[in-house]
């Protein structure tokens, strides 16, 4: 009797399991549960962290006897990396992400150790302290957990098929994708959960770095623009591109919007004639990477691939001996964004104020001011910057401090029969382009107040249609059911007295003419005295030669999808045929 007491195994215990979980769930999931909290995300990357820490549960379910030495081993790893990722966000306000490696291996040895020093404060320790206190606890918490053979085996392989495997398998072979697109979206899902912030990010980094290098290197063995000559004379100048984001005119009271949503750009425009306001461009593309891979370029809708083969933008005023950089609030180093980056290191200084791991984040664009002041006093004669906002992006709550939100609760002058929810998101994307309105106005101001000799153009890469089109019931951006809301954009002009001093020019006549920003790379051309082969005067909205032409919209690698802007209805969204 005393025999088959002895060999009796021991039960299965919900208890024990549920101090496991919370164990492993400690180190990812409390991160996760303070970036809810604090309202800077969703709930996408607390359900992202539980779900992949859980994985730590296999060795624990098939060893039951060494439980604790396990979790010590596993425990310390996920401690120093959990606790890196806190001691950011404690810091920062920011989730650790992969934009985060990027900008510090490509810092220098000084700016990392200054980044670095941060950590070292009162604060950060008692973090540190707390938080181990608190897992060490947990840890003697654990108990072995039962799991009868071969239960424990089915039970461990389940874990391991559900999260890993089954979504590999389910996108590269039921659903024929590539087995690295496969790879790269079940290692973003991962990456809340501790360690795999560190691995993903890394992995992602290296990945993108390697395709980051040969768009590079292909940019740089690109010849320069033949004949080129610039006519703007030797004065120190300094001209700024402001690139804006899902911002669509129609929602901004400078166009005529009824609610008072650009109340600064109002007032600048009413008092200052050398603000010019555009009122007919239109994007080609409602899609950041893609838009921008023609406005910075000489690409367009018809000959989309130029992009690669001829000099941007950047390079252009580098030839033209420009200082350049780039000044941006969009993340850095993501899958996505890969050519964002391109395009910003062909600049000789880059900002990068965004670290954050989704765009579905709170960032705001006052990032940008205090770099953009840095760079107004640089000391280089010739200077070109482009600023990238975040602009009114969703999640537009995200856009504005949470005290911000303007249009909270009003109904005025919105579309009938909306939702509870979509009333929300049509305030909320009113509220985010009052901020954008005072972010755009202070650059222009700051811009102003230096006495400069140049202009600044502000422009959104696209619209949003957000309950705009009847039946209303449309909101985001839709290349293949297209809206005009989705393509109608600001158009900007601010010219300083100097320049026009020395450049005479009245755009009152322009403001309504009919353009794409796929033929911005001209205009800019025109604006700042640039000429060379390729050049072409009648794609700019401000010369005299300007040539109305069709302005185009759709994919331009889609069979017959292209169709001309105008004749899009102004009720109805319609489908690409």
């Amino acid at each position: 009797m005393q025999s088959l007491t002895s060999q009796t195994k021991p039960p299965f215990s919900w208890k024990a399991l549920g101090w496991a979980l919370l164990f492993f769930w400690f180190f990812s999931s409390l991160l996760q549960v303070a970036i809810c909290v604090s309202g800077y995300s969703g709930t996408n990357g607390l359900r992202d962290s539980l779900l992949f820490s859980s994985l730590w549960l296999i060795p624990v379910l098939l060893f039951p006897n060494r439980t604790r030495i396990i979790a010590a081993v596993i425990g310390v790893v996920l401690w120093a990396a959990s606790l890196a990722a806190l001691n950011y966000f404690v810091i920062y306000g920011q989730e650790f992400s992969q934009s985060v490696l990027f900008v510090m291996f490509e810092s220098n040895a000084n700016e990392a150790s200054e980044y670095l020093s941060q950590y070292f404060s009162l604060k950060i320790i008692l973090v540190a302290l707390v938080y181990t206190a608190v897992a060490i606890f947990l840890w003697t918490r654990l108990r072995p957990v039962y799991v009868p053979s071969p239960w424990r085996w089915l039970v461990s392989f389940a874990l391991l098929y559900g999260l890993i495997l089954h979504p590999i398998v389910m996108n590269s072979v039921v659903n024929q994708r590539p087995f690295e697109k496969a790879l790269n979206g079940l290692a973003s899902r991962m990456e809340p959960a501790a360690p795999w912030q560190f691995i993903s990010g890394y992995y992602q980094y290296r990945q993108q770095l390697t395709s980051l290098k040969n768009l590079l290197d292909k940019n740089t063995a690109l010849p320069p623009l033949a004949n080129f000559k610039d006519s703007s004379g030797n004065a120190p100048r300094t001209l700024v591109l402001v690139i804006g984001e899902s911002t669509q005119r129609g929602r901004m009271s400078l166009y005529g919007y009824p609610r008072e949503t650009t109340p600064e750009l109002d007032a600048l425009h009413k008092s200052d004639a050398k603000l010019t306001v555009f009122n007919n461009v239109v994007t080609s593309r409602p899609y950041t990477i893609e838009i921008l891979q023609q406005v910075l370029t000489f690409a367009n809708e018809k000959n989309p691939d130029v992009y690669l083969t001829k000099p941007s933008l950047m390079n252009m005023m580098k030839q033209a001996g420009y200082k350049t950089f780039w000044i941006t609030n969009q993340q850095t180093m993501t899958a996505r964004n890969t050519m964002l980056t391109v395009f910003s290191q062909q600049t000789d200084k880059q900002y990068y104020m965004n670290q954050q791991r989704t765009q579905s984040a709170r960032e705001y664009d006052t990032n940008v001011l205090a770099p953009f002041k840095e760079v107004m006093a640089d000391p280089a004669e010739k200077k070109f910057i482009i600023v990238h906002l975040l602009g009114t992006h969703i999640k537009y709550k995200f856009r504005y401090p949470e005290n911000q939100g303007v249009f909270d609760g009003k109904t005025d002058n919105q579309p009938a029969g909306l939702s509870k929810d979509e009333q929300e998101s049509y305030n909320d994307y009113d509220s985010a382009n009052r901020y954008n309105d005072h972010v755009v106005a202070s650059l222009i101001k700051d811009y102003q107040a230096t006495d400069p000799n140049g202009f600044l153009l502000y422009f959104s890469d696209h619209g949003e249609e957000v309950y705009d089109t009847p039946p209303h019931k449309t909101q985001g951006r839709n290349e293949d059911n297209p809206t005009r809301h989705m393509y109608t954009i600001p158009f900007l002009l601010w010219t300083s007295e100097k320049w026009q001093a020395a450049h005479p020019r009245d755009f009152s006549q322009d403001v309504d003419r009919k353009y794409s920003s796929s033929e911005l790379i001209h205009t800019w051309s025109d604006l700042a005295g640039l000429s060379y082969d390729g050049f072409d005067p009648t794609r700019s909205i401000t010369s005299p030669q300007f040539t109305p032409i069709t302005r185009w919209i759709g994919n331009p690698y889609k069979k017959n999808a292209l169709i001309d802007y105008d004749s899009l209805p102004y009720g109805e969204q319609t489908g690409n045929q």
